[in-house]
């Protein structure tokens, strides 16, 4: 790592490196606090780890309120810098997901666990280590900071932030900054920093399809009667055409970057099984970031173990879309709709529900801001980052997008395509999570460096 402008690099990442055992010690606290926000979990778990995220605030100087607009709560510290200096919003989020099969994991999910290098727990990268990061940035810099901060840690991002639109409303002056970094997403690769310059939209629906005022002898009304649960399987099988691309009709569709993606790759890295094929046209990335697609997540149907000789009368599935960056969520919602309702088999009643939306995002990553991000991820990786797409929504993003449409927007990440967040084994490469520390303490001073030379934070045009 080296620079030939006035930001002292080589410090910087040495004062990281000896901060990062505390770093690592309070990251493994905030991880034993199961903080799952799905309302059937204990929420006093929640407030627990927005207590504990405020006193590791309040230990760097920063002034601290816990909010609650409705939601889970959210922790909002700031600390100013020096005069003239900009502002720098460090977004992260506190609450997890459930664990699913306690079996699935191979040491308790609320116990971190060093395994080869990486750290395993519910939480220790989706977004404890979000949080850290941040906290490690402004410890490499305790008493010196080089721009004003504002760190806002929500509580609720794993159900949909919706008290989020409130929060912004309400106490959105006080997060008003000239660059945001939002630490929620990724990296390419180990070694291989990256920046996410574009996310997709969702939308999540209920499908009902019925057939029957009440369920019926499959034996003596089978053969010309038709059942709920055959129905639905047609209208869900109507999705995708004999390539698996989406066949709803007047949705947006992208193309990704051209960087390397192979199908081992996508094997190795999703679990596919041996034999099964990829599904839908177009580049691995491209399907993957910027074309739609939709995932049948859920059915409410008869178990196999208590299923009974009976036509189902009503059957019902949630279905996940993921819209193209640039999509209308609500436009989207409309084509599915008609779509769905249009597959309905032997006259059976078909009913759409919107149970949740949420706009993508896309950035033209260019600008002093982008330009400084890029350069302390070459410091700390020793390479320069590629722009990459996501293909899951952070609908967060867009949410800040449009309320601060002046700040420059950093979507960054603890992330790798190892990390498995949402599942089972969640862990946190710990050498790569040196580096993400290493960089956003570089990017406050580069930022820093930005308002000394007059060189601006202007944001980049945003589509």
């Amino acid at each position: 790592m080296s620079g030939s402008d006035s930001v002292p690099v080589e410090e910087i990442a040495e004062r990281v490196r000896a901060l990062m055992p505390q770093v690592r010690a309070d990251l493994e606290g905030l991880t034993r606090i199961p903080s799952i926000s799905l309302s059937a979990y204990d929420q006093a778990t929640v407030r627990a780890s927005a207590e504990a995220t405020a006193e590791l605030l309040r230990a760097e100087g920063l002034s601290v309120e816990i909010v609650s607009e409705g939601g889970r709560p959210a922790v909002i510290g700031h600390i100013d810098g020096p005069p003239g200096a900009p502002t720098v919003m460090l977004y992260a989020h506190h609450d997890v997901q459930p664990t699913g099969e306690e079996s699935d994991w191979d040491s308790p999910p609320f116990e971190p666990v060093e395994r080869d290098g990486r750290l395993y727990g519910r939480g220790a990268a989706d977004d404890k280590a979000g949080i850290m990061a941040h906290v490690a940035a402004l410890r490499a810099h305790a008493g010196r900071l080089p721009v004003g901060v504002t760190v806002f840690v929500e509580g609720e991002e794993e159900i949909g932030s919706d008290s989020l639109p409130t929060i912004l409303e309400r106490h959105g002056e006080r997060l008003r900054a000239d660059a945001i970094v939002l630490a929620d997403s990724m990296n390419w690769a180990i070694g291989e920093p990256a920046l996410t310059t574009t996310l997709r939209g969702m939308i999540r629906v209920v499908v009902t399809v019925s057939t029957l005022d009440h369920g019926v002898h499959s034996g003596m009304f089978g053969g010309a009667v038709p059942d709920a649960l055959m129905a639905l399987v047609r209208v869900l099988a109507g999705l995708h055409d004999d390539a698996g691309d989406l066949a709803v009709e007047g949705l947006r569709s992208g193309h990704a970057a051209d960087l390397e993606f192979s199908e081992e790759r996508l094997r190795a890295e999703s679990g596919l099984l041996d034999g099964v094929g990829t599904i839908g046209s177009d580049s691995l990335l491209s399907r993957l970031w910027t074309k739609p697609a939709a995932t049948v997540i859920g059915i409410d149907a008869p178990t196999v173990e208590t299923a009974s000789n009976t036509l189902v009368p009503t059957a019902r599935a949630k279905v996940s879309v993921r819209l193209a960056p640039d999509e209308d969520d609500l436009h989207a919602f409309e084509r599915v709709k008609e779509h769905l309702v249009r597959q309905a088999p032997w006259g059976a009643r078909v009913e759409v529900e919107l149970e949740e939306r949420g706009l993508g995002f896309a950035a033209d990553a260019d600008g002093p801001v982008y330009d400084a991000a890029r350069r302390a991820f070459e410091d700390a990786w020793g390479r320069a980052p590629v722009d990459i797409g996501v293909g899951g929504s952070i609908p967060f993003v867009a949410a800040f997008a449009e309320r601060f449409p002046d700040a420059a927007i950093l979507v960054t990440g603890v992330e790798d395509p190892d990390t498995r967040a949402h599942g089972a084994n969640e862990s946190l490469h710990l050498g790569e999570f040196e580096r993400v520390c290493v960089a956003e303490a570089i990017l406050l001073a580069r930022l820093g460096e930005l308002a000394a030379t007059g060189a601006g934070t202007e944001r980049p045009e945003r589509r």
